[in-house]
């Protein structure tokens, strides 16, 4: 069963961007992701540099790492192109008024 947390308020993610914050009781690095209406959730650090990828930019469904240019699946965690050819895990995610909800017990990929 998945166990949701409140990670932020809808508002605290830019549309077309993103949030870094630490979630659960081993503060679990998350990289919020909001574009096209939607959030999504993934892991905030690269499978290639170990570095936070909400720092990176975002377009359309992809996070873009700022530090060597690997883009990841914001929907899959799936890289889309090198050097990072490991996925990073993604995250359930529900809305309920203005909270976002994150589950970090069942990751989606």
């Amino acid at each position: 069963m998945s166990e949701f947390e409140k990670a932020c308020e809808l508002g605290d993610i830019p549309e077309g961007g993103t949030l870094g914050l630490e979630l659960g009781p081993d503060d679990t690095p998350v990289c919020l992701v909001r574009t096209g209406g939607e959030v999504f959730a993934l892991s905030d650090i690269c499978s290639h540099a170990e570095v936070n990828l909400s720092e990176g930019e975002v377009e359309d469904h992809t996070v873009e790492c700022w530090l060597h240019g690997s883009c990841f699946d914001i929907r899959t965690g799936k890289p889309t192109n090198p050097p990072a050819t490991q996925p990073v895990p993604t995250y359930k995610v529900k809305i309920e008024g203005d909270e976002v909800l994150v589950s970090l017990s069942d990751t989606e990929s």
